[in-house]
Formats: C-alpha cells, structure tokens, sequence
C-alpha cells in the first residue's frame, strides 16, 4: 500500500523531487485502485494525485446556469413538439455541447439499478475485484485512471470499462455484480443514441437518417466511474477537464453532483436529476458538423462526500481502430461555409490524442484546415 504522509503534500508544494515512479507502480500493484487507499484510512492525498492549482480552480468570474432540461415526450406523434425539441437540441448543442433530457425512453428503475450495479461492482471484495483489473481495453477493464503512468497527475476515482456494442463480451466475461443491467442499460442507450442521431440530423437539416448511415452509433463503450469521498478534494481532480472522442456520449449521474462544463471560459455546474440523463456532443461530430455542434471540454471535481457514481456510454463507430474516414458532411459545405478539418479515422485521430497526450483539450485542432 501507497505511504501517505504530510510531508507528500508539501513536497507537491515546494518542488522537492521523489521518486514518482515507484508510487504510481506501488499504487498500481494493489490492484484495490483509489477505492482501497479509503479503505486504507488515508487522510491526506498522495502526491501522485495532486494537480497544479490552476487545474483545480473554479474561476467563477459571473455565475452562469446550465440550459433549461429538454422533455422529449410526445415528439414522435406531435409534429410541431418535435421541430420545437429539435430547435432546442441544436441550439445546445451548437453552444454548450451539452445538455439533459427526460422521458427519454431509459425507465428510472433501470438507470437506478445501474447506479447499484455499479456500486456493488466497486465495493465488492478486493479479492474478487482483481481478477478484472487490467488496462487492456479489448477485454473488460477494471482499472484506476488508464493513463495512470502518462498523466502528470492521477484522478481522484477507480473505472469499469467494457465494449458492449457491436460485439458484446461474453455473459460469463462480465462481472456477475452488474452484467445483467450492464446488458439492459447498454441496449438502452443504443436505442436512445439513435433517437439523438436523428433529432440532431434534422436540427442541421438533413435526412433524419443521415446520422445514423454514417455508423455514428454502431459502437458502444460503457465506462463506469466510482469516486471514493476524498480526504482533501481542493488538491486533486475526480476527472481532469477532456473533450470527448466520440460522436456523442449519453451520461448517467448520481445526486451528489461534480461534473462541469466550460462556457464562456467559466466552469459550470450540471445540475444532477434522477430522471435525467446528459448528453454531449464529441469531437467527431464536431468535425462532421463543419463546427455546427460543439465539442466542449468538462470535468468532474473531486469531492468530501461520496462515493459518486456516474456511468458514460460513448457511441461511436464499431471499432476503436477502424479506417474508415470522417470529413465534414458535403451537404453542409458551400462556398461561404468551405470544410474547416481535413478527413481522418477514429483510428488516426485517437492514436495523435495519446501520442501527444492531450490532457486539457480535444485534438481537433490539429486537423483543421
């Protein structure tokens, strides 16, 4: 187990070298994750997991309110509620990236479930947990931060990653603790990431199917994130600010709170609801938009309270390493509007964000004409 001590902290402080290596590979070998130094009893942050001030900052300069939550009922039978939904999620999506929805089609006994689910995965026996810690992402992950050895400073949480679409593990591959609504919710968010697809077609003007043809939702990653009460959150990020690389990512927080978004500069708060789910756009829709749709940079803070729970289905294309190429889609351009990024694949692109190892903005940028 990690050594903790006051004097970590204050070497994070004054520059003091140590050997960094050996904690995260200390750390690492536990296989119990950030969950286990809370069980440990710790009191203070180990260094390893301490972050520069300025990344932890609120830099609240005006007091901004996340957009209005958009109620998707009735947009199937009543043709001028959908324009009016459809408005409404183009909008959020072209300026915050992000927004919330209810009566979205997830039923409440299914997200909560997934909440326990989760849960019971992370506060299982350690003994029993270790068998899915690995940082091999074909397999089912467990893993506490997958960059843990890249990143200049570790997150305050432990994950579950698992690929469940378009070839799901094996039932006896998944943990027995939430495979079932792993299952559930996993198909849920499919049926709900195409419904999205076609509003936000429609809301660029174009065949409600058009999303959907371009394989946006044939993938599905489910991550699943626990993050322990932290004895000190002021020095530490649950989740360090990120752009997400996917077309888009449908959200399931729990009612203690922490995710943020950036707007205008300023971080502001998601408000959680039990009968929400958020969703934001990510980079490669941003690129297909021609910059019509956001991709926009949050995080999550680290807090006293917890543990928090939330679950993030990231859809995409089928396979992480596919070819296939994305450029901005022809019926968007015109001579006013040329394409503002070069074609590339998930492949290419995923593969520069870890090369340069981007840890504060997408990499879109590096493929803008």
């Amino acid at each position: 187990m990690v050594v903790e001590s006051k004097k970590s902290i204050q070497d994070g402080v004054d520059g003091e070298q140590y050997d960094r290596k050996s904690e995260l590979t200390a750390f690492d070998e536990t296989k119990a994750g950030v969950k286990g130094l809370v069980d440990a009893g710790v009191t203070t942050v180990p260094r390893m997991f301490i972050h520069p001030p300025e990344k932890t900052s609120e830099n609240n300069k005006k007091q901004l309110k996340f957009p209005a939550i958009i109620d998707l009922d009735g947009i199937e039978e009543d043709s001028i509620r959908r324009k009016q939904v459809v408005e409404s999620i183009r909008d959020a999506a072209g300026s915050w990236g992000f927004f919330q929805i209810v009566n979205h089609g997830v039923a409440n006994s299914t997200l909560q479930e997934m909440i326990n689910g989760t849960r019971r995965f992370f506060e299982q026996d350690v003994e029993v947990k270790k068998q899915w810690y690995t940082r091999d992402t074909s397999k089912v992950a467990h893993h506490s931060n997958i960059d843990l050895f890249a990143s200049p400073a570790a997150n305050w949480r432990d994950t579950l990653y698992c690929l469940m679409a378009p070839n799901a593990p094996k039932y006896e591959d998944m943990p027995e603790a939430c495979r079932d609504i792993m299952i559930e919710f996993s198909k849920e968010v499919k049926k709900l990431g195409q419904k999205l697809l076609r509003l936000l077609s429609e809301g660029l003007g174009l065949n409600p199917s058009h999303l959907q043809d371009l394989d946006c939702a044939e993938g599905l990653a489910l991550i699943s994130h626990y993050y322990p009460a932290c004895p000190q959150p002021e020095l530490t990020m649950g989740t360090t600010r990120h752009a997400d690389i996917s077309f888009i990512t449908v959200l399931l927080q729990d009612a203690l709170g922490g995710l943020q978004v950036l707007h205008d500069d300023q971080w502001v708060d998601v408000p959680p609801n039990p009968d929400a789910l958020v969703v934001n756009i990510g980079d490669f829709l941003q690129l297909i938009s021609n910059d019509k749709l956001k991709s926009v940079e949050h995080r999550a803070l680290a807090k006293s309270q917890g543990p928090r729970i939330s679950i993030a289905g990231f859809l995409s294309t089928g396979v992480k390493d596919s070819s296939r190429m994305y450029s901005p889609i022809e019926e968007l351009l015109t001579e006013e509007e040329p394409p503002k990024y070069r074609a590339t694949s998930l492949k290419e692109y995923t593969e520069y964000f870890h090369a340069k190892g981007l840890d504060s903005t997408s990499a879109l940028t590096h493929f803008r004409l």
